[in-house]
């Protein structure tokens, strides 16, 4: 696998007296899925609309192979805006055609590119329909057409799957698995974790314009510890609360979810249980990414705050 990989270094952006990005830094890498993931607000369309020069950062930069991203480099880049960037009025084939030539393909090969995508992403039926006349999930397939009709080298997706039916998840997610298998760093930025937990090998969690987590998903979730799920369905609310070493984060289900300090005394936990009647399920798991990604955007500001960021730095 090649080493050439997208780096985002030290990026700020301020709107007057309000900071979008501080310091914004990571990496994609070659042939890696990546999942730009924070809360509205947070600075990732601010980063991806910097990575494609559509804005100008105050300070930072970003550099593809090494070198600085340039026109030139961004002519090869799949870009898939959130606010989606299509001529309404104008005919699907029509439009990919003329962004796969406005991108040097030839008329052939535009042709050829042009049927292939649309194909693929079920919307060939309608090539000769005005954009505006798609439903939301069929204009969410021909924006991703268009980020792939001229072959790109890297792929920036802003929200790419909001609105799509489990259907198109699928065939989008496929799409993203196979762009990656062929060396393209992808990077996209999506609130549905689920997805971003099953499709990513990386994940970058964002909180005010900073990279304050970055690994893969496997790591994250070992970084937030591990919860007991336990169902007693005599406790009654509040059972857990006086544990020592155990928060209790809510309940799922019916059970009780918990998160046990280094050291805690599980067994502790089952005596308490037991001693509110029958128990029917006592279990660790992992942390899930939401949960985590709840606990990091909501986590207050302080030195030393950032989680496995190591990894993106130079």
């Amino acid at each position: 696998m090649s080493d050439r990989r997208l780096e985002v270094d030290a990026l700020t952006k301020r709107y007057g007296d309000t900071v979008a990005l501080d310091g914004m830094s990571f990496d994609v890498r070659a042939g890696e899925i990546f999942g730009f993931v924070g809360s509205n607000g947070a600075g990732k369309t601010t980063t991806m609309r910097i990575i494609l020069g559509v804005l100008a950062a105050d300070g930072g930069e970003v550099r593809w192979d090494g070198v600085p991203v340039d026109h030139e480099t961004r002519s090869r880049i799949g870009y898939m805006p959130e606010e989606r960037g299509l001529y309404p009025r104008m005919k699907v084939g029509e439009q990919l055609t003329y962004l796969a030539r406005l991108h040097g393909l030839g008329a052939a090969e535009a042709a050829s590119a042009v049927r292939s995508w649309t194909e693929r992403l079920g919307v060939h039926a309608r090539v000769g329909d005005e954009v505006q006349k798609l439903s939301l999930g069929n204009q969410q397939r021909v924006q991703l057409a268009a980020a792939l009709v001229h072959h790109p080298e890297i792929l920036v997706l802003d929200e790419p799957f909001s609105g799509l039916d489990p259907v198109a998840v699928d065939v989008m997610s496929q799409v993203l698995r196979e762009k990656a298998a062929e060396g393209i760093p992808v990077i996209f930025s999506s609130h549905q974790l689920d997805l971003v937990e099953r499709l990513c090998d990386r994940v970058g969690i964002v909180r005010a314009g900073t990279m304050v987590a970055c690994d893969t998903v496997e790591r994250l979730q070992a970084s937030g510890g591990e919860e007991l799920l336990v169902h007693a369905p005599a406790a009654p609310e509040g059972w857990a609360s006086d544990l020592v070493g155990v928060t209790v984060r809510g309940r799922e289900n019916g059970r009780t979810v918990l998160a046990l300090d280094e050291g805690a005394d599980d067994q502790a936990v089952l005596a308490a249980a037991l001693a509110t009647g029958p128990v029917t399920e006592f279990a660790r798991r992992r942390s899930s990414l939401t949960e985590l990604f709840r606990h990091v955007v909501s986590a207050e500001s302080h030195p030393g705050e950032t989680a496995s960021r190591g990894e993106t730095e130079k």
